[in-house]
């Protein structure tokens, strides 16, 4: 199985989780627990966007590619 499909889709899911973490919280707490819950988002969000990242490329550079022809006779 091709490695770039899987990384893409937990890349997208980490990005959700991220989101869901960073926006369930308002802004202005200054209840330490969930500042902490707020910036842990943000980090897995961003960690979700590089790994989506990394997946793209993976697929792009696993993909396979025709053969050259050599064989430029008319």
């Amino acid at each position: 199985m091709k490695t770039g499909f899987p990384v893409i889709i937990i890349g997208a899911i980490m990005f959700g989780i991220g989101l869901v973490l960073f926006y369930s919280i308002e802004l202005g707490q200054t209840d330490p627990t969930l500042r902490l819950i707020k910036n842990v988002g943000t980090f897995i969000g961003l960690l979700g966007m590089g790994v989506g990242l990394a997946g793209i490329l993976l697929y792009l550079i696993n993909k396979n590619q025709p053969p050259i022809q050599e064989n430029f006779d008319v």
